[in-house]
């Protein structure tokens, strides 16, 4: 697989098939992945990668919490900016509304929308769950680093077959994840990352995810 094909082929998926993943090729992938850019060297990534009963008993400790909705989330960093409008916003929404539109779940249906939200705190059926967290007096170029890193392993994982989920949305329950998982106190809690094979037939897989034209992003300046 070129790298290409690995970009074009990556997505979020959020629906995996009942299939173990080999510890020995998630170890090649992550140490490869340690090659990823990094400002000063200073490789600010930390993971903790969960599968088997560990995962079940994060899942089950999210699950005692979950009827509590909103009241039980406590995030330690806003996922999304809280002034976050315009193109940001709308893409934000849109690319939500894409999504319950191939699950076949109307807008007007709450209670199916929250029944699949619940479903990222089943990593989407994955068999491994990576959780990533970082010293908190690390800054925005660190977290750059995590990012670009991040994207490695993604882009890896491709290459050998497998997918992935950013999940940010495991922030939310950034207390309950320290009651089962062992993550020091003085590091942040950034996001899981969901890791398996992908139902190639969920239609939750295939639906198409727009992207902005370039003329929105870049501008080009001294060029003929």
């Amino acid at each position: 697989m070129t790298v290409t094909e690995a970009v074009v082929t990556r997505r979020s998926v959020r629906a995996f098939i009942d299939q173990p993943v080999d510890r020995e090729k998630l170890a090649r992938i992550l140490e490869k992945a340690q090659r990823s850019p990094s400002g000063g060297n200073t490789q600010p990534w930390h993971g903790v990668v969960l599968t088997g009963e560990p995962l079940q008993r994060l899942f089950a400790r999210v699950a005692q919490d979950l009827p509590r909705g909103r009241e039980a989330f406590a995030p330690e960093y806003h996922v999304y900016p809280p002034e976050l409008d315009g193109a940001y916003e709308a893409r934000r929404r849109g690319i939500g509304e894409e999504m319950y539109g191939a699950l076949q779940i109307p807008r007007e249906d709450k209670m199916q929308r929250l029944m699949w939200f619940a479903r990222n705190f089943q990593a989407f059926g994955a068999p491994v769950l990576m959780l990533i967290h970082t010293p908190r007096y690390m800054g925005p170029p660190q977290w750059s680093d995590i990012g670009m890193w991040l994207q490695t392993v993604a882009l890896l994982l491709r290459e050998e077959g497998l997918d992935s989920c950013f999940q940010e949305a495991w922030a939310v329950y950034t207390p309950q994840i320290r009651e089962v998982v062992a993550i020091p106190e003085n590091h942040i809690f950034f996001c899981g990352m969901a890791i398996g094979y992908r139902d190639p037939e969920a239609p939750v897989n295939l639906f198409p995810v727009p992207r902005a034209p370039l003329s929105e992003s870049i501008r080009w300046e001294g060029f003929d």
